[in-house]
């Protein structure tokens, strides 16, 4: 995954361009070395940002890059059934589900149930920042760092295949951070 994202940052990706049919392995089969837990956001296109191409990466997207159970079931899915031994969560710089929760902590803006219960999972991230006397800016960067590992510690600590997996050294959980300025992945954990 370092290597794909320095080929992208560097323009020289070898999966440009992906044609449905035209690898030569059979699309039917998927043997993705890597989990990606990853922010919804339009401007983080994981398998491109990796240099990947079909089949190479499970991707499960959600705004915030935060753990609920259907995420926390997508990755034991894969981690059962493919034996995937890497699980990336993946957040990004801007991320506006941290601004998000940002706002509703400081303005206590009101949201929508469902949108709350995203907020919900990223604020024990935010909560302890908010009166550090960070810029908004550094507020927003050292949220967005904080949630990426409080994501991995969450997805360590609460599943019984994930623990397991990590136990007997057949699984890594960690967490990275996508620059949208730059393109780099810096890996935090």
């Amino acid at each position: 995954m370092v290597d794909g994202n320095q080929r992208f940052i560097d323009g020289t990706t070898l999966h440009y361009k992906f044609y449905p049919h035209g690898d030569t392995k059979d699309i039917q089969d998927q043997e993705p070395f890597a989990i990606v837990l990853g922010c919804s956001d339009s401007r983080v296109p994981i398998e491109t940002i990796f240099d990947q191409s079909f089949g190479d990466l499970f991707i499960i997207r959600i705004a915030g890059n935060i753990v609920a159970p259907s995420q926390m079931g997508s990755i034991e899915f894969a981690i059962s059934k493919f034996k995937t031994s890497l699980v990336v969560v993946l957040g990004h710089s801007n991320c506006g589900a941290i601004s998000a929760t940002i706002d509703e902590c400081i303005n206590k803006t009101h949201l929508s149930n469902s949108l709350y219960s995203i907020t919900d999972r990223i604020k024990p991230s935010i909560l302890p920042l908010i009166d550090s006397g960070l810029s908004n800016h550094e507020l927003t960067h050292k949220a967005v760092e904080t949630n990426i590992i409080n994501s991995v510690k969450q997805l360590q600590s609460q599943s019984p295949i994930i623990k397991r997996a990590i136990k007997n050294n057949k699984l890594e959980v960690i967490g990275a951070n996508y620059s949208l300025k730059s393109g780099a992945v810096d890996f935090l954990t």
